[in-house]
């Protein structure tokens, strides 16, 4: 499977740049959901990440790149 490493905007991971797998369209998922365990032993907290284009650095940037934006609501 391919990869593409990508910028992760606001929240928690505000800064990170991850590897995301690719669909067989070339584009990373949608959404990107990450658990985060309770420290108290409860039901984990779901981050809801969605991706957004990513502002273009120059005048000839080649392909669709992406970036996932923090959804503080987390819903579909």
């Amino acid at each position: 499977m391919k990869s593409e490493d990508t910028p992760f905007v606001g929240g928690p991971l505000d800064g990170r740049v991850l590897p995301v797998l690719l669909g067989i369209t070339g584009h990373p998922p949608k959404t990107y959901r990450v658990p985060v365990p309770d420290a108290a032993g409860g039901p984990p907290t779901v981050l809801v990440y969605r991706r957004a284009p990513r502002p273009h650095g120059g005048r000839f940037a080649l392909g669709h790149k992406w970036q996932y934006e923090f959804d503080p609501e987390g819903h579909e």
